[in-house]
């Protein structure tokens, strides 16, 4: 690997010659695997042993999810992967959990991840907000928000709203949140050891220009932070202009008060080494088990209410239909039929939510639970992806390896000791979508955009 001159002197002016060299020497060093479990879907032991005996690893220590193995998988042969019972993630961004833990949140929240594709970040986040707590995952590029969308369904939560805007026209829509993540664009230099297009693309130039977009990203979404809201700022990148400095600008000209997010000494997790002293987060490859990432927390300075947000129950009309049963709790959720689709939506966050999805380019929100076929309402593949479904409502059967993935294939399967209708496969005693059982053969209702195209024997 040969590392662009400017990016080397400009370790040397920040960071001690000892430790340009062990980052130099992290950054040649094999990349770390790991991956972080959906606490909703499957036990970690479940996913452990779907995977093979050989390569399982060691916890990530900061956080209550995360695994690393001892070497990469073919995670798209996996079945439970496609069903959302893990997220493939770079240790060194699960520090997520412990900024979120950082603010001590006691009640419901509203949250804004901007820059959220291709979903990392906003997984992790639904597995820690408290309950009743409502999340906007957002991303500017269309493609990279279908991405975000899929890997949102497949994690079944009900209470994200998926957008497709600008940082500015977020900020336009009116809406406030007690914590924003901006996971800003960045220089990539964390990304060195992974990506090779990051390397070639690196100059000193594109990171001024990172560092001051990511200021206007700041300085745009810094008005729709409540008053003693959290702002989680990260990047893959190690020079200060992009962290460090960006942190500082954020205190002088936005007020904003820098927290302190707790390590142990164990983790190998460095300070702000730069001129400043301000508590901030860096991960370096071959030290603290995962790629380049930098993170600071800030608050913004006010009192605030300890007890959280209290949402109004949602006063919208909820349709009637056989969908309700479909879901296993039907009563906490409103049901709202619009252009022959059914979505839910939680009771305590409808409002809100409904608002959000007509102010923002709006993506998926709730739970899409069915579609009206002809005179019949089918069940949508979301339906199946949510911890929500009621496996109750529908007859199943359960697949071995080689049927899971011709399904993810959308190959046909047939299902002769299954009724006819709609049937909810499984893996694992985990939901993977539906089929329609005509009998002979059953009609595969996996998205099609979603399959799986390498050979599957």
């Amino acid at each position: 690997m040969e590392l662009p001159t400017g990016f080397i002197a400009e370790m040397r002016e920040i960071m001690p010659e000892e430790n340009v060299r062990s980052l130099m020497a992290g950054l040649t060093s094999e990349p770390s695997v790991s991956i972080r479990f959906n606490p909703f879907k499957a036990e970690r032991e479940s996913v452990i042993t779907s995977l093979p005996s050989e390569i399982s690893g060691t916890p990530v220590p900061w956080s209550e999810y995360g695994y690393y193995l001892k070497e990469r998988p073919s995670f798209t042969m996996n079945p439970l992967f496609h069903a959302g019972c893990f997220y493939v993630q770079e240790a060194s961004s699960m520090f997520l959990e412990q900024a979120f833990r950082a603010c001590r949140f006691d009640g419901p929240i509203t949250a804004l991840d901007l820059c959220a594709a291709p979903g990392g970040k906003s997984t992790h986040l639904c597995s820690l907000l408290p309950r009743d707590s409502l999340l906007v995952s957002n991303e500017i590029m269309r493609n990279r928000a279908a991405v975000l969308n899929e890997n949102i369904c497949k994690w079944g939560a009900d209470n994200v709203v998926v957008t497709n805007n600008t940082p500015e026209e977020v900020a336009a829509s009116g809406g406030s949140f007690d914590l924003i993540l901006v996971d800003a664009p960045c220089s990539g230099e964390g990304m060195f050891r992974k990506d090779e297009t990051a390397i070639k693309e690196w100059n000193e130039r594109n990171v001024g220009m990172c560092a001051l977009r990511q200021r206007e990203i700041l300085e745009t979404v810094w008005p729709l932070l409540e008053p003693g809201g959290f702002l989680i700022y990260s990047t893959c990148t190690f020079n200060s202009f992009e962290n460090e400095e960006n942190v500082m600008w954020m205190i002088e000209e936005l007020g904003a008060e820098p927290i302190a997010v707790p390590v142990s000494d164990g983790w190998n997790i460095s300070g702000a080494y730069s001129r400043y002293s301000i508590p901030v987060s860096h991960f370096f490859p071959g030290t603290s088990g995962g790629e380049g990432f930098f993170l600071a927390l800030l608050r913004k300075k006010s009192e605030r209410d300890n007890r959280g947000r209290v949402f109004v129950p949602s006063r919208i009309s909820s349709a009637s239909g056989v969908y309700r049963e479909w879901l296993k709790d039907p009563d906490s959720f409103v049901f709202v039929e619009k252009n022959g689709i059914v979505t839910a939506f939680p009771v305590s966050v409808s409002e809100r939510m409904i608002h959000l999805s007509e102010t923002l380019r709006t993506v998926s929100s709730g739970i899409q639970v069915a579609f009206q076929k002809g005179r019949e309402w089918a069940p949508s593949h979301a339906l199946a992806m949510s911890r929500h479904l009621n496996r109750d409502a529908f007859p199943s059967a359960s697949l071995t390896l080689q049927q899971a993935l011709d399904y993810l294939h959308l190959n046909a399967i047939r299902l002769p000791d299954s009724p006819k209708g709609f049937v909810v496969v499984e893996y694992g005693n985990v939901p993977l979508g539906f089929v329609k059982n005509v009998g002979n053969r059953a009609n595969n209702l996996y998205p099609s955009g979603w399959r799986i195209r390498k050979d599957v024997g």
